[in-house]
């Protein structure tokens, strides 16, 4: 096999080397000539795989995209040319969650905020929005679910769903939705220049879903306004080339890095090594652990009982968002370092990679947190 995959891609070359040459390319790049021969194309969001994308390349017999997001995909056009199309979802929803959890917590510390009692709205309930839910409930906070669809069917067992002016109303408003622009549920400028004028000074909201959600100029005009709101941005409209003016406006600013954690990105990439086993007959070599190399900081036990204190050192230990704000305002006007950044992203783990230990690691809320808790 010829196998095509986005360079950003961990462990790709060593998983699929064993079905044929794999060649790795800049994501943002992959061309129609590019496929020409290739039987296996693997991709991350930044790639679009459209008509365009696939005007020749009658040997493609799989297409995968490690990541949960699928608008990037021409899904309908891929049934009619009868390829066989894979996702990754839940891939990295431990690592939004504690992307989320991170801003949270620096967040409550800026402000002197206490955030147990406090309500958080997830928008849209899905695996990240639920891994989300979970992680604010750990913490104390009331959550409120908004999921239209998800409410229409009623197959959700233990929670309620409150409609979207609802979930607006809430202390922080946390997005995860997919980017769609038909039918009743268009998440295209979800909170537009109308919403964002009504909500209250000071409220926190978030995005770590797509960028277009957001109405950005909306936004900055909002911001640039007597009561600005408090924004965390890790996408944006228009990426790579994004309003520049409004990360100043913002209280948490990054690239589109929220799921990328180590165990994340691998998760995705071993996601589509074993559909393709799958396909192809062949059992899966190892797991996904032994991609992953030795934590730096891999056990501790706490020395006192759990509060919002002990919660900010021990998840700020293992991953704290201000690093990738700075690096973000730093490079800011730095052609091309939008995807640079993401490019070269340093190694990042999962609360689950600190074990802990002693008496107090039997906190059930450091375990709901996604901490690998051993009393």
């Amino acid at each position: 096999m010829k196998i095509v995959v986005d360079e950003n891609m961990p462990h790709a070359c060593e998983l699929f080397a064993e079905f044929g040459e794999v060649i790795p390319l800049p994501g943002r790049h992959i061309s129609a000539a590019d496929l020409q021969d290739a039987e296996v194309l693997l991709v991350r969001s930044v790639t679009r795989v459209d008509a365009s994308l696939l005007a020749d390349c009658p040997r493609l017999s799989f297409i995968g995209t490690a990541t949960i997001g699928t608008d990037h995909i021409d899904k309908a056009l891929l049934a009619t040319r009868n390829i066989p199309f894979f996702s990754a979802p839940g891939c990295n929803k431990q690592s939004v969650g504690d992307y989320v959890l991170s801003a949270l917590l620096v967040l409550a510390e800026r402000y002197e905020l206490t955030l147990a009692g406090m309500s958080l709205a997830v928008i849209g309930a899905g695996n990240t929005g639920e891994c989300v839910a979970d992680k604010a409930e750990a913490l104390g906070m009331k959550v409120l679910r908004c999921d239209p669809p998800r409410a229409r069917a009623q197959t959700e067992e233990g929670h309620e769903f409150v409609d979207y002016q609802t979930a607006l109303s809430a202390d922080i408003v946390s997005f995860h939705v997919p980017i769609t622009s038909e039918g009743p549920d268009a998440t295209y400028h979800l909170l537009d220049a109308a919403h964002i004028a009504a909500c209250p000074g000071g409220q926190i909201l978030i995005n770590a879903s797509r960028g277009e959600v957001w109405d950005n100029q909306a936004l900055l005009t909002r911001q640039r306004g007597e009561r600005p709101l408090r924004l965390v941005m890790d996408v944006w409209e228009n990426e790579p080339h994004i309003l520049a003016a409004l990360v100043a406006h913002t209280e948490l600013a990054t690239p589109h890095i929220a799921g990328y954690s180590l165990e994340g990105k691998a998760r995705g990439t071993w996601m589509l090594y074993q559909a393709l086993c799958e396909q192809t007959g062949r059992n899966p070599r190892g797991d996904l652990h032994t991609l992953l190399p030795a934590p730096e900081v891999s056990a501790l036990s706490p020395g006192r009982g759990v509060d919002q204190g002990l919660i900010k050192q021990l998840v700020h230990l293992i991953y704290d968002v201000r690093r990738d704000d700075a690096r973000f305002r730093n490079r800011l006007g730095i052609q091309g370092s939008f995807d640079g950044q993401r490019k070269d992203y340093p190694e990042r783990r999962e609360l689950s990679a600190l074990r802990l230990t002693g008496p107090f690691a039997a906190s059930p809320a450091l375990a709901a947190l996604g901490f690998d808790c051993q009393p």
